[in-house]
């Protein structure tokens, strides 16, 4: 009897608001069977949002098997692992105050990934993020083109959301790129902004562009302190479309958080840029042409990131 194994296998460490909805997004594009995973106090979470997305694929009809556990034996092979553990922000935290909740965390899940999904591409959501990616790839010795951190792809959704409103014009035409840290620092490049191939700048005036930046750096607070824990839908969708793109071999280019080598002047930091994902995992960094204030902006918030990293490298 032949063994071999037809269908992708996706693994959500974290069964919260944004693992139930990346298991929904995942099932329903059928990129693969789910394994939705969370630490035995929550395993009964785990195991009822699998149970009812499954009855919903009887409603959708969508064909792919979601389980819930707290045995990591059952994540054994994933393809692809997804990574929302942690403890989410509360109302007045930074990202940065997670550090001492989270590592621990991180440092857990990258012991049982390297034991039980060796061969898996990684994409990490769970925050401070640049920190956390850093430190999961340091401690599983992945190949940092296996390992990526997902927060440029939604800075960049806010981006193009802001920009759309403020000129009046489809959400499907515009194209944007954030870069940097996922944080107060991230830097937008009007030079790469389009809408349907316009300059942004041609469009909308410049101190309405300074109030979009603004809001975007402030994007994931503004939801926090609306609802008093993070935006769980559209960081969801932005995992599934790296994740998307690597198991379908799609080869987009997404900001992503990539371990840099020299690119941009920086190296030994992740932090986002823009990367082709394709089955190779992230198959080449995109070196953009940046003006002086982009540069400034890029220093400024690798310079934040690497604070965070340096505590993160004192806790070890």
């Amino acid at each position: 009897m032949s063994t071999t194994k037809t269908r992708k296998k996706i693994a959500l460490i974290g069964a919260g608001n944004i693992g139930g909805e990346l298991a929904a997004l995942c099932a329903r594009k059928e990129l693969g069977d789910v394994v939705l995973f969370d630490i035995p106090s929550r395993e009964g979470v785990a195991k009822g949002k699998a149970l009812d997305l499954e009855q919903n694929s009887a409603i959708l009809g969508y064909d792919a098997k979601i389980s819930g556990t707290s045995n990591w034996a059952d994540c054994a092979g994933s393809d692809v692992i997804i990574i929302t553990a942690g403890i989410p922000r509360k109302p007045g935290q930074s990202r940065d105050d997670l550090v001492a909740t989270n590592l621990p965390i991180i440092r857990d899940v990258a012991d049982n990934a390297k034991k039980h999904c060796p061969d898996a591409f990684v994409i990490v959501i769970s925050n401070p993020l640049d920190a956390m990616v850093y430190e999961f790839q340091r401690r599983t010795g992945f190949d940092s083109k296996k390992v990526v951190g997902m927060a440029g792809v939604l800075d960049s959704a806010r981006f193009n959301l802001f920009l759309a409103r403020a000129a009046n014009a489809s959400i499907k035409d515009v194209r944007a790129m954030v870069l940097g840290g996922h944080g107060d620092d991230m830097v937008p490049i009007f030079s790469a902004c389009t809408i349907n191939g316009v300059a942004a700048t041609q469009l909308i005036a410049k101190d309405t562009l300074d109030g979009i930046v603004k809001r975007t750096r402030g994007g994931g607070g503004e939801i926090v302190q609306l609802m008093g824990t993070s935006a769980y839908y559209a960081p969801a969708s932005s995992a599934v479309a790296m994740a998307e793109s690597y198991l379908l071999d799609q080869k987009r280019i997404l900001p992503c958080a990539a371990l840099l080598n020299g690119e941009y002047g920086y190296s030994d930091l992740y932090m986002g840029v823009p990367v082709v994902l394709g089955a190779g995992g992230v198959e080449k960094i995109i070196v953009l042409d940046l003006n002086d204030e982009e540069k400034a902006m890029l220093a400024k918030s690798a310079k934040s990131v690497q604070g965070v990293v340096d505590v993160v490298k004192k806790a070890s």
